[in-house]
């Protein structure tokens, strides 16, 4: 082997302890874990022409750490990963309404090395990353803060400290170990899933209401058993529990029973088409008050068949509608509404 390829592999394998060892390692450190001489890390990781990606913390016993916000990464795509790209860069700019430079960036950084292999789609790329770096009207420079130290610590696996900011105004620290960052594209928000101390179980936190973050030196491990998936199986976003999912069943209005056979809109959800058109949905969802922004956007072409509950507060949110538009829910006219669909639309 030459010198050249020798050297060069043994950087990568600097690189890939260094990067398991967020805390940074000394020269000597380095040495005996790739079992060479100081001398020869010394000569590899001179002080003045470090490889890109490492640096000297002189404020850390001049640790040598990986800028974790470094290019990092390369990969190489095929026409169809290519287009699995341009789908998800597309739903990431048209569903997240906060202006993120990272996101912006990386679909340039894409566009651009597309741009021999399929032009159409590397021009598309490179217009959504212009449109997200547009979005000033939607900069919220403590969000991105916020989710830059999540991210930072997660990769680290050092814990934060974080605000959490009630829908009543009052903010509560919490020292907080992030197991799983998660978008929900029907809120335009971004949740994150870990140990919350207190109480020291695994909490979820909407990132949005997070006001301030720091990471913390203590680090922490991610429990081996700790699967977002099978956590957020019977989710129908973010919201999950530790009890039983409960069973919800819609009727759809046949006008509609084609669109919603159209998409899978929960696992292990099951229709069926009654005679008279009628489509019966059902599936198990863990938090059911989750699906009201869905139901509600069906209108009148959905009916909630159970659970009870459900059921209830959509027959009151109706009646509250109605009453907005001057519709007479009781049996009898009021003195106050008596407009009829004949004073709407006519006989």
């Amino acid at each position: 082997m030459n010198r050249a390829k020798e050297k060069a592999q043994r950087l990568l394998q600097i690189q890939e302890l260094l990067w398991a060892h967020p805390e940074g390692l000394s020269r000597a450190d380095i040495a005996r874990a790739v079992q060479v001489n100081r001398s020869t890390i010394t000569k590899y990781l001179d002080k003045d022409q470090l490889p890109p990606g490492i640096y000297e913390d002189d404020m850390d016993g001049n640790k040598l750490k990986m800028d974790r916000s470094a290019a990092l990464t390369k990969a190489a795509f095929s026409l169809h990963e290519v287009m699995a790209i341009h789908l998800a860069t597309r739903l990431l700019a048209t569903r997240m309404d906060k202006q993120n430079p990272h996101a912006a960036s990386a679909l340039r950084k894409l566009g651009q090395a597309l741009q021999r292999l399929d032009a159409n789609v590397s021009r598309h790329l490179l217009a959504s990353a212009d449109v997200m770096d547009q979005e000033a009207d939607f900069r919220d420079p403590v969000f991105l803060d916020v989710l830059q130290k999540l991210t930072e610590g997660w990769s680290s696996g050092r814990k934060l400290r974080v605000n959490h900011q009630m829908e009543d105004g009052r903010i509560y620290e919490y020292t907080f170990s992030p197991y799983f960052i998660e978008p929900y594209a029907v809120g335009q928000t971004v949740h994150v899933i870990g140990l919350r101390e207190p109480p020291g179980k695994v909490r979820t936190f909407k990132i949005e209401r997070l006001r301030s973050a720091s990471i913390l030196h203590e680090s922490y491990a991610i429990p081996a058993d700790f699967d977002p998936t099978a956590l957020l199986k019977d989710a129908w976003g973010i919201w999950y529990t530790e009890k039983e999912p409960v069973e919800v069943e819609l009727r759809f209005h046949p006008r509609v029973a084609q669109r919603v056979k159209e998409s899978r809109w929960q696992r292990g959800e099951q229709t069926t088409t009654e005679p008279d058109g009628y489509l019966l949905w059902s599936a198990k969802v863990a938090e059911p008050q989750e699906m009201l922004p869905w139901i509600r956007g069906w209108g009148a072409d959905v009916e909630v068949v159970g659970p009870r509950g459900l059921r209830e507060e959509m027959m009151g949110e109706s009646k509250a509608m109605a009453e907005c538009y001057g519709w007479n829910v009781q049996s009898r006219p009021t003195a106050k509404v008596s407009r009829t669909l004949t004073d709407f639309f006519g006989e």
